[in-house]
């Protein structure tokens, strides 16, 4: 059922790559299914990944399917890996890389990388703190890759293995007999650094490092404090990335250094943090950078593959670099110089409240191509749903500091829009060569956060578990132990679910999204887990208090309060709506097309309101058939959009929300489209199911 041959350039007619093609631009030139009839689109079959198992209630599968020679490649929330026919459904085989389930890390899995060569077939995917290789044919593991089949991502790189986390959730890309790839890290301090590495196909072996916090003599090096590379982490590509087969060029877009919101012991424009890189796909060799957050202290990660694209403008056609943002705008880089297609200027901002902050004091700032997101949060803003709700965020509003671009956090409340969710977030655009358009699905909400002083114990903070607590546990399980949802549950009634020996287990191992803290000393393990259970029983979570007779003599560290939505008497979104969109933009020209809502609350909607868009999380796909599809939303429909002018012409209720990307292909003369129904984020149940559409047969034959 397989062809042979490498993996080279783009066919828009396959869905053989995540993301559709190397360059990730999500296109295909398929368009059997077009606007004049996808109304009569129609599910074909479905595939329930996980049998019948228990899900975890937050399983974030967000898969983009990869369909090989009539087999689709998938895998289910328990990480296990399978193959099934892609015109049925039938499942040829599956492969658990676990024998237990328990403390699983990356439950968010976004995809696997096919390579062949002749008769050779291999899948790649990453598992907990492993890269696996596969035979396609029959689901086995390739002994001769690696250790028995795998590679272990914690190795080379440069720090005690056993002391830092690293996860791989995006599929890496292939580039002739490399497989190239970043990694997810903890994002406090202690995280390991973000180094982009190449391994041999064949044989696992490290072929080249990029270092993503440059080491003594490289590039860059200088934009950090001398000795930051043998303790600094983050800077590390976890979104995946992009390559220009032809150019041999691999495209990498970088996240925040570590800690997230305290960037007081890493002074400088820290490259490669929030960066945009251009390496040589051969050798790791730095081609080209663009920095887009210099010395990030927001978590203003680049969030997606960048998608490979052409520009047409003065009369030139312009190969471009399209990365989108979470701060809803889109950085349209020249592929071979890395200069933007239009002017990006350097604008001042803020400055730090907090002591000690060394927040940098100019930012870049995209006004073309134009945001598709709002860029300030005003009091005209503020959201109009009903009164009541106006009035509980405008006395929110008014006790905040006034926004600010790039405002740094500060001491007092301060509103951050678009908000840690984005704009964009991992499932980045789609690209339309034919028109030149790029469609973004984006989220529209803010968060309203603050750094507060603590003061501790001088000299003795190992020892203090409310001080360990508030470091590296309240950003996600909130000051008060109320969770960030769907992130981090609530630690409230910890003591009376679980035993210490289990909190012990988690943080050294990690759980689902939650890596391990392994790099955390023995005392200060045990100080939180004392903190945690005493603090809960006696029914009080102020980190800030310090336990009893630890003396008078104390020091100051400022620490971040935690991710805080902002927020309605209901809970729904401050600003006022759309809080999702999907935009086309003009690539030729920068200007934005159109822009439609994203979702609706059903709820809102019988209370008179007209759709307002939800939170959403996946991308679209746009085909030659005018059409974007697009799942995401958390009302849980798939819908196909009319190019032209964002029309809904077709809407389908799926199982379970589809907060993954969708693949379509042709088998037979027919063309497929398939979404994974995993749900367990934004309030929705948990699911597994992939679901695969086709028109009905007309007169016994396929149009």
């Amino acid at each position: 059922m397989f062809g042979s041959g490498h993996l080279g350039a783009a066919d828009y007619s396959t869905w053989e790559v995540y993301g559709g093609d190397p360059g990730n631009s999500k296109y295909s030139s398929l368009r059997q299914i077009n606007r004049g009839n996808v109304s009569r689109l129609v599910p074909v079959w479905s595939y329930a990944s996980a049998k019948g198992a228990e899900l975890f209630s937050s399983s974030e599968l967000q898969l983009n399917p990869i369909i090989v020679d009539g087999v689709l490649f998938g895998r289910n929330p328990l990480h296990e890996v399978f193959a099934i026919d892609a015109a049925t459904g039938k499942e040829l085989w599956t492969f658990d890389p676990f024998a237990s389930k328990a403390g699983l890390l990356g439950s968010y899995m976004r995809g696997l990388s096919f390579w062949r060569d002749g008769d050779e077939q291999r899948l790649f995917f990453n598992a907990s703190q492993s890269m696996y290789a596969l035979d396609a044919r029959s689901g086995k593991l390739i002994d001769s890759f690696g250790k028995g089949g795998k590679v272990d991502l914690r190795q080379g790189l440069g720090r005690e293995p056993e002391k830092i986390s690293v996860y791989s959730p995006s599929p890496g890309v292939i580039f002739e007999d490399l497989i190239i790839l970043g990694s997810a890290v903890t994002e406090g301090e202690g995280a390991a650094p973000g180094d982009i590495r190449a391994y041999d196909v064949r044989s696992g072996e490290l072929v080249w490092t990029f270092h993503t916090i440059p080491h003594p003599g490289e590039f860059g090096h200088h934009t950090w404090p001398e000795n930051a590379w043998r303790s600094a982490g983050g800077a590390n590509a976890w979104a995946g990335m992009s390559v220009d087969t032809e150019r041999g060029v691999v495209y990498a877009p970088t996240g925040s250094p570590a800690p997230d919101f305290d960037g007081s012991g890493r002074p400088g424009a820290n490259l490669f943090g929030n960066t945009v890189l251009a390496l040589d796909a051969r050798s790791g060799k730095r081609l080209w950078h663009y920095q887009a957050v210099h010395h990030d202290i927001w978590d203003r990660d680049l969030s997606s593959a960048p998608s490979l694209v052409s520009v047409n403008k003065d009369g030139k056609t312009i190969d471009a670099v399209a990365q989108p943002s979470k701060q809803g705008v889109l950085y349209l880089l020249d592929r071979d110089s890395g200069e933007p297609i239009f002017p990006i200027a350097e604008v001042s901002v803020p400055p730090s409240q907090v002591p000690g902050e060394n927040a940098w004091p100019t930012q870049p700032r995209v006004t073309l191509p134009e945001p598709f997101t709002r860029q300030a949060f005003t009091p005209d803003q503020i959201t109009d749903i009903n009164p009541q709700a106006a009035a509980h965020v405008r006395e929110l509003y008014e006790a905040s500091q006034a926004f600010a671009y790039m405002r740094p956090v500060g001491l007092q409340p301060t509103i951050l829009f678009p908000g840690f969710y984005g704009g964009a977030n991992w499932g980045g655009g789609a690209f339309d060569p034919g028109s030149g358009s790029f469609f973004i699905n984006a989220t529209e909400t803010a968060h309203r956060v603050s750094i507060s002083p603590l003061e501790i114990p001088a000299g003795d903070k190992p020892g203090f578990g409310g001080f360990v607590y508030r470091k590296h546990c309240a950003g996600c399980h909130g000051l008060e132990f109320e969770g960030f949802y769907p992130y981090a549950p609530p630690l409230s009634g910890v003591s009376e679910r679980s035993g210490k020996a289990e909190a012990r287990q988690i943080i050294v191992q990690g759980r689902g999204r939650m890596m391990p803290f392994g790099h955390l000393p023995p005392h200060e393990r045990e100080a939180v887990i004392e903190y945690i259970f005493r603090a809960d029983r006696e029914g009080r979570s102020s980190p800030a208090e310090p336990p009893a007779g630890t003396g008078t003599e104390t020091e100051t560290v400022y620490l971040f309060n935690g991710y805080v939505d902002f927020l309605d008497d209901r809970g729904y979104p401050a600003n006022k709506p759309p809080w999702g969109t999907l935009t086309a933009i003009d690539l030729n020209t920068g200007k934005r097309r159109w822009q439609v809502p994203l979702g609706e609350y059903r709820e809102l909607s019988a209370e008179g309101l007209p759709p307002t868009g939800t939170l959403n999380y996946g991308g679209p796909i746009v085909t030659a058939g005018g059409l974007v599809f697009i799942a995401a939303s958390s009302d849980g429909k798939l819908r196909a959009f009319d190019t032209d002018d964002g029309a809904v012409l077709w809407e389908y209720q799926l199982p379970a929300a589809g907060y993954s990307t969708p693949a379509t292909y042709r088998i037979g003369g027919r063309q497929y489209l398939v979404v994974v129904c995993s749900g367990g984020k934004l309030g929705t149940p948990s699911g597994d199911q992939y679901v695969a559409f086709a028109l009905p047969p007309v007169n016994g034959r396929d149009e």
